[in-house]
């Protein structure tokens, strides 16, 4: 009889695969809407069962996180280290380390809009107006954010505020730019309520992300958000 030659078998990382569909669920899980997910993970069995995922890749297209609206992402993590042990036992997922994440994201004019009315976004300006604003512009009244346009290095936020002796609109134009890796910097900052100004040019304001955000790159476009860089998840 013919003897069949040697073949080397390729192992297939089983707990690899389990690991990468189960992430996706997640993922998806926490959007209402995604039309397009994808998730890559570099590690062996041998290496997740030690607790450590060397490199995990996630993109998302036309996604929706608690109201916003991402045209698009991509995010890369090295050398993630996991409560394995627990997990195996069947608990949740617990991060024993910090983990920089290195992230691309662009969002398009028409998905902020459609964000506007999402809380994130809008206690997000309602936050950084009630800073460039004199104290007494917004004393007991509301906001209503109406529109975003995007310009080179600009935006303009449109909004009616309310209530008064009658709603009276609130068009607020600041320049944007990035100052160092976890600092904003808005200038040109102008205010005009009902067609009367309440800030000119000369005003500015410096905006601080925090110590864990670290951004490269930071472009306002016509239209579009373009934005580079690493933020720290801490466990």
């Amino acid at each position: 009889m013919e003897k069949l030659p040697n073949q080397r078998l390729h192992k297939i990382p089983i707990i690899t695969n389990v690991l990468t569909k189960a992430l996706k669920l997640w993922l998806k899980s926490q959007v209402s809407e995604v039309s397009q997910l994808e998730v890559e993970i570099k590690a062996s069995d041998r290496q997740i069962l030690s607790g450590c995922i060397p490199w995990v890749s996630i993109l998302a297209s036309d996604a929706v996180y608690q109201g916003l609206n991402i045209t698009r992402i991509q995010l890369i993590a090295e050398n993630i280290q996991i409560n394995i042990g627990a997990i195996l036992k069947g608990k949740p997922v617990k991060l024993l380390e910090i983990v920089p994440v290195v992230g691309n994201l662009i969002v398009e004019e028409k998905d902020l809009n459609t964000s506007l009315s999402s809380e994130l976004l809008s206690t997000a300006l309602n936050d950084v107006v009630s800073k460039i604003l004199p104290e007494d512009c917004l004393k007991s009244q509301l906001i209503s954010w109406q529109e975003i346009i995007l310009g080179n290095n600009k935006i303009i936020l449109k909004s009616i505020i309310s209530p008064a002796s009658e709603p009276t609109p609130l068009d607020i134009c600041l320049n944007l730019n990035l100052v160092g890796g976890h600092e904003l910097k808005l200038e040109k900052i102008q205010a005009i309520q009902n067609e009367v100004p309440l800030l000119e040019d000369e005003h500015s304001y410096n905006l601080d992300l925090g110590s864990d955000v670290d951004i490269q790159e930071l472009s306002l476009l016509p239209g579009k958000l373009v934005c580079q860089g690493r933020i720290n998840i801490n466990p």
